[in-house]
C-alpha cells in the first residue's frame, strides 16, 4: 500500500544532508513552507545551496535559515528587499554565494529538470552580465543564452490538501512555484493543512500528481487575526495565502 504521510515534520525532514540543494516554495509570503523551514532549522543541515524567488522577508522562512548560518549558497531572482536584511548581513561579510536568475528563467530550468529537458535558448538576460561565460545563439535575427535544467536534492512545498499518493492541490497564489519544484526534486516534501481520503480530490483540479511527491505532512493552520486596517494576515504578520 502506498503511503506517503510522515508523521511529523521531523521525520519527514530527517535524511537531509549537508550540502544539499534545496528547491523551496513561496513568492513573498505567500505559499512559503514555514513549518517545514522551522524543522529543516532544528534537523541542523548546513551549507545549503536554496532555490527561492527571494532573499527571504524578515524573521521568519528563508531568513530565518539565513539567521542560522545554515546558507552556503542563494540562486534566486530578488534577493534585496527592505526586510531581507539576514540575506544582506551575510552577503557583505562573505558568508554566502549569490546566483541571479531572472524569475521566468529561473521557473523553467525547474521546469526542464522535471521534463528532462537537456538544455534551451532564452533572450532573457542577452547582452548582460547574466549571459557571461554562457553559450549564445542567435535564432530568428535575436540573440539567445542557453540555460540548462536546475534540480534539487530536496523540495519543500506548501499545499492546502494532500492525499496519501501524494496528490496535492493548492489555495489561490500560494502555489507559485510548488508543483515545478516538486517535479525537480529528487525528493518532495509537502507541508499540508488536510489529509483527505483517496478519491476525495477531484483528479480534473490535482494540479501535483503524487508520483512527484515522496513525503506529505500535515501542519497546523496558523491562526488569523486582524490588524489595524483591516486585512487579515497569519501571526508571521504576511497574507494568509
Amino acid at each position: 500500500m502506498i503511503d506517503k504521510i510522515s508523521p511529523s515534520v521531523e521525520v519527514a525532514l530527517a535524511d537531509v544532508r549537508d550540502g544539499a540543494t534545496i528547491l523551496v516554495g513561496g513568492f513573498g509570503g505567500s505559499g512559503v513552507p514555514e513549518e517545514l523551514i522551522d524543522a529543516l532549522i532544528a534537523q541542523g543541515a548546513r551549507d545549503l545551496t536554496i532555490v527561492n524567488n527571494n532573499a527571504g522577508n524578515g524573521e521568519v522562512g528563508i531568513a530565518a535559515l539565513f539567521k542560522a548560518g545554515r546558507i552556503r549558497k542563494l540562486i534566486c531572482s530578488y534577493p534585496r528587499q527592505i526586510d531581507s536584511h539576514h540575506f544582506q548581513a551575510a552577503y557583505r561579510a562573505g558568508k554566502v554565494e549569490l546566483e541571479l536568475v531572472p524569475q521566468g528563467t529561473l521557473s523553467e530550468r525547474m521546469r526542464a529538470a522535471g521534463a528532462g529537458i537537456g538544455a534551451f535558448y532564452t533572450p532573457t538576460g542577452y547582452g548582460t552580465d547574466l549571459a557571461k561565460g554562457k553559450e549564445t545563439r542567435v535564432i530568428d535575427g535575436k540573440g539567445h543564452v542557453l540555460e540548462y535544467p536546475l534540480h534539487g536534492d530536496i523540495a519543500l512545498v506548501k499545499a492546502e490538501r494532500g492525499d496519501r499518493w501524494g496528490n496535492l492541490v493548492y489555495r489561490k497564489s500560494a502555489r507559485n512555484y510548488g508543483p515545478t519544484m516538486a517535479s525537480a526534486a529528487t525528493v518532495a516534501i509537502a507541508q499540508v493543512y488536510e489529509v483527505v481520503e483517496l478519491g476525495a480530490l477531484d483528479p480534473e483540479v490535482i494540479v501535483t500528481p503524487g508520483i512527484y511527491v515522496t513525503r506529505v505532512v500535515k501542519v497546523a493552520r496558523k491562526q488569523a487575526r486582524i490588524p489595524a486596517g483591516g486585512v487579515t494576515r497569519g501571526v508571521t504578520g504576511r497574507a494568509a495565502a
